[in-house]
């Protein structure tokens, strides 16, 4: 038997090479970490340790302020019981000295008497300034150098002076309604209302008489020394103007004494 085998023609296949574009090759992505997505972060172990020390730091700090605050108000509260007043310095604002607060201590029907009067204090504090100015002026015009000196001794003196023995008093008082205070206030307002009387006119006796800028060392100033004379001049008008508003504070004051019975008990821990 003959087989025949039939040969199948040969199929050619043509590839075709397509050029490739220029930079078409992709730069591979980064490696990320495993743990990218998982929205937690690292934190050194030193890292967390500080920040717990600083924690508990803060807290020692804490719980020693809440200490120390509770002892004041404790202390605070014993002096209220034991009727001690903490007077804390807060006038003036710019150089707390004294301390000062007619709007919080003082009852309302008499703060404007105690502003008046307030007044009054700082109405004395600018006359021995301004003394001390027409003093000086004065003495650059030819004077004795010793009423420059003596004003000024009048300032240093009298403005502690009269912040202790009435102005306080008085303030004290209205406070706390103390006869004896009144009593000590009265006294020694009428020296000061006495006092600037005696710097109005500036007699030629017991002191310098140009230490004072009253009308009578004006007068004879302003002959001479014109400029001199009407510093003169405006110190006996300030002086002036705070003898009537003195005046005035002191009858106020009394008015309300007898009106307040604060007299009759006085009489009565005299009386005693």
């Amino acid at each position: 038997m003959i087989r025949i085998r039939e040969k199948a023609p040969a199929k050619q296949i043509t590839v075709e090479s397509v050029p490739s574009a220029p930079n078409s090759r992709l730069s591979p992505l980064p490696h990320e970490p495993a743990d990218y997505y998982n929205g937690s972060v690292d934190i050194p172990l030193d890292s967390a340790s500080d920040l717990k020390k600083r924690e508990r730091e803060l807290q020692a700090r804490e719980a020693d302020l809440k200490k120390r605050e509770e002892i004041v108000r404790r202390k605070e509260e014993a002096a209220a019981r034991a009727g001690i007043v903490l007077e804390e310095k807060n006038w003036p604002p710019f150089f707390p000295i004294i301390h000062h607060d007619i709007a919080n201590e003082i009852p309302i029907h008499l703060q404007r008497l105690q502003y008046v009067a307030f007044t009054t204090y700082l109405g004395l504090v600018f006359c021995l300034f301004w003394n001390i100015i027409a003093t000086t002026a004065a003495w650059i015009k030819g004077e004795d150098a010793k009423i420059w000196f003596l004003a000024v001794i009048y300032f240093l003196a009298g403005v502690p002076l009269a912040y202790v023995l009435w102005y306080r008093p008085l303030y004290r008082n209205f406070r706390k309604e103390s006869a004896f205070r009144f009593g000590w206030f009265f006294l020694f307002y009428m020296l000061h209302i006495g006092f600037v009387i005696f710097a109005a006119v500036a007699p030629p006796i017991f002191l310098k008489g140009k230490s004072l800028a009253g009308i009578l060392p004006a007068v004879d100033l302003v002959g001479d020394q014109a400029i001199v004379g009407i510093f003169y001049f405006i110190g006996f008008g300030l002086f002036c103007c705070e003898a009537l508003l003195s005046v005035w504070v002191i009858q106020q004051v009394y008015m309300y004494f007898r009106g307040s019975g604060q007299a009759a008990e006085m009489r009565r821990s005299s009386g005693r």
